[in-house]
């Protein structure tokens, strides 16, 4: 039945004509967003637009109005989009900043990468003891694949998760109930975080916290963006790409023969995907990224180096996105059960840490949120807070992002050590 679907032939089969289309969908979900319907507001409330940029192209696909399983599109952007948007978004690692916000608030954020490292492993293992079908599976199938790309998103954002799916390589039908477990779980975390923003003081109670480094922060933050913002210009955008299709380039060219030699050499590292030369293309990305923070680069940022990554990542989204087949979001419901228990296990590693050391609930929301879904909910989050505390979420995040591709390949590796085998 499966082959017979795959044999009809897809609606647009142009790859300009598929783009243009993927293009659309994406302008038309930026705009609906930024529209100050109540209705609409309310919609986006509960259906975030990261969400519709996943599963419209999957619809589409799903409709067979285009191809998704064989169109180059998402070869291409994993490929292109995903390194430079990650060059772009670590060239702003600012760790003079990290440092002077080790004390508690780097410390709460250390504690939530902790708790998703040794949370995915642990909720993996409990589901096992009841239900091993929900956390089984065999080749592609296998769920810790799935949950891999699961903890990228956890520790980083979208575009770590997508370097673990080309990494780990889970099923279409797999990664399709993944994104649907991330978004549900982990926006109604970030919705209780936004509500904790409005009762802060009463949080603070409860964590006995010292809140007046906070002020200090809000303050530092405040100087720091009225005195470096600027308007970009054409020059900006175009030295931008250069760096980050530059890096991508050098990436995929020192990538390929170091994978062929772990290949040919080492070939019990393929368990470990040492093999994979997406593995190394992302590592040597990030690295650029981070390399090129210590230089004038990095000023980049004022210009709008972020929010450039940030449209990559949109770009590389929709094409990841069609290849998601929607039917089989709900295969395995029971995936749910296993993201509450992981992100519980997260939340309360952050409640033990905030509770000892007297933590602000803002370092216990930042710290999360920089971890879960990486600038654009750290942004969200910090907002929520105060205006100019949106720097040091931003800071956070990018340190999230450049540390979570190998923080989540961490905990995919522990979690297979503890999956069941071939359990269907």
């Amino acid at each position: 039945m499966q082959n017979a679907i795959r044999e009809v032939t897809p609606l647009i089969t142009d790859n300009a004509a598929v783009l243009g289309l993927l293009m659309i969908v994406l302008g038309v979900v930026f705009y609906t967003a930024s529209l100050k319907s109540k209705y609409i507001v309310k919609f986006y409330t509960i259906i975030p637009p990261l969400l519709l940029c996943y599963f419209i192209p999957g619809l589409l696909n799903s409709a067979h109005i285009i191809d998704g399983e064989n169109s180059p599109l998402a070869s291409i952007g994993s490929r292109f989009f995903l390194p430079s948007c990650l060059i772009l978004f670590t060239l702003n690692l600012d760790l003079k900043e990290m440092w002077n916000l080790r004390k508690r608030a780097g410390l709460m954020f250390f504690t939530g990468t902790v708790g998703i490292i040794i949370g995915g492993p642990i909720a993996v293992w409990i589901t096992s003891l009841f239900a091993p079908e929900i956390v089984g599976g065999v080749g592609p199938d296998e769920v810790w694949r799935g949950l891999g790309t699961l903890a990228g998103s956890w520790i980083g954002g979208s575009a770590n998760q997508v370097a673990l799916k080309e990494i780990l390589q889970p099923s279409p039908s797999l990664f399709s109930s993944i994104i649907a477990v991330d978004v549900f779980v982990a926006y109604i975390w970030m919705a209780f975080l936004l509500y904790g923003a409005t009762k802060q003081q009463k949080f603070d109670r409860f964590f006995n916290a010292e809140a007046a480094d906070v002020k200090a922060l809000t303050k530092r933050m405040d100087q720091q963006q009225k005195a470096n913002s600027r308007i970009p210009e054409a020059k900006d955008f175009i030295l931008m790409l250069s760096l980050a299709l530059g890096g991508t380039g050098l990436a995929s060219l020192i990538a390929d023969p170091v994978a062929s030699y772990m290949a040919n050499n080492f070939p019990e590292l393929e368990k470990f995907s040492l093999t994979n030369s997406f593995f190394w293309i992302v590592l040597v990305a990030t690295l650029i990224g981070i390399g090129l923070s210590f230089t004038p680069a990095r000023k980049f940022e004022h210009s709008g180096a972020s929010k450039l990554g940030t449209a990559l990542l949109y770009m590389l989204i929709v094409t990841i996105g069609m290849q998601m087949d929607i039917a089989a979001i709900l295969k395995n419901p029971g995936l749910f059960i296993v993201g509450i228990i992981w992100l519980s296990i997260h939340a309360l590693l952050l409640l033990l840490v905030g509770k000892l050391i007297k933590a602000p609930f803002f370092y216990f929301a930042v710290g999360s949120m920089s971890n879960i879904g990486g600038v654009a909910s750290a942004t969200v989050t910090s907002a929520a807070f105060h205006p100019s505390l949106v720097s040091a979420g931003v800071i956070l995040a990018v340190c999230s992002y450049a540390i979570g591709t190998y923080a989540a390949w961490l905990t995919a590796i522990l979690m297979q050590l503890v999956s069941p085998i071939n359990v269907m």
